[in-house]
């Protein structure tokens, strides 16, 4: 086949794009950029790795969009939702320097990944990525960074709608099956993506799931009935 035509090569592009993208935020926010930030070559190298192996194929697959990438996990590794020590299984880089992803919802994801299949299915019919492909942090009133969402207030949101909009009609081109696209997040992250499709018409279906996070810092011990849940959405059942 064709390698300008695989799903690898077009994620991997679309990366490199982000390299290049500039936003103006608001005050006290910023960008964090894993695409062109220090550890851009690590990243690279990474990301080349893992989607070489997973998505070296033409195969239509439906997208999971978070928010945006945890400024210690995705930002520093530019894979979405990825468990650091499968991704450097995968990968063969090591990515645990500055790596600090939540494990408890890297976990709660690997559950469901195993129970989907194993990762060579679940990637097979996924793509895992963000409404706001690019990190956002705030700097707190204790003057300390932490992560934002782009939701979070009217101002942000204005600043980045005409990137978000965009970021997501590029992510159609990976070759997605817009039947039905999945909301890691079913607050503001599904509002936001449920009013701008109602305008664009990128999806026939947006489904929410609540996020990872909000299961396992509130609802551990439901934490089999979310994956569930996750599993009859992923697998087209309904509830």
């Amino acid at each position: 086949m064709n390698g300008q035509t695989m799903v690898a090569d077009r994620i991997l592009q679309f990366n490199e794009g982000l390299a290049d993208t500039t936003l103006e935020l608001p005050p006290g926010y910023r960008v964090v950029n894993p695409f062109s930030g220090p550890q851009k070559e690590r990243v690279r190298e990474v990301t080349t790795a893992f989607y070489r192996r997973h998505y070296d194929d033409d195969r239509p697959r439906r997208l999971i969009l978070g928010s945006s990438p945890a400024r210690r996990g995705t930002a520093v590794t530019g894979v979405p939702f990825e468990d650091a020590k499968l991704l450097e299984s995968d990968t063969g880089v090591d990515v645990s320097d500055g790596y600090a992803v939540s494990r408890p919802s890297a976990g709660f994801l690997h559950d469901v990944i195993t129970r989907y299949g194993g990762r060579p299915r679940f990637y097979a019919d996924f793509v895992m990525s963000f409404v706001c492909p690019l990190g956002l942090v705030k700097t707190t009133p204790q003057g300390r960074e932490a992560n934002a969402n782009y939701y979070e207030n009217n101002e942000l949101l204005k600043a980045l709608e005409g990137f978000l909009v965009g970021a997501l009609e590029r992510q159609l081109e990976f070759g997605t099956d817009t039947s039905v696209c999945y909301s890691i997040g079913s607050g503001g992250n599904f509002k936001f993506l449920t009013k701008v499709n109602e305008g664009r018409g990128f999806f026939k279906e947006i489904v929410p799931l609540e996020h990872p996070r909000f299961i396992m810092q509130y609802n551990g011990d439901r934490k089999e009935e979310f994956a569930e849940k996750y599993l009859r959405a992923l697998r087209g059942e309904g509830d």
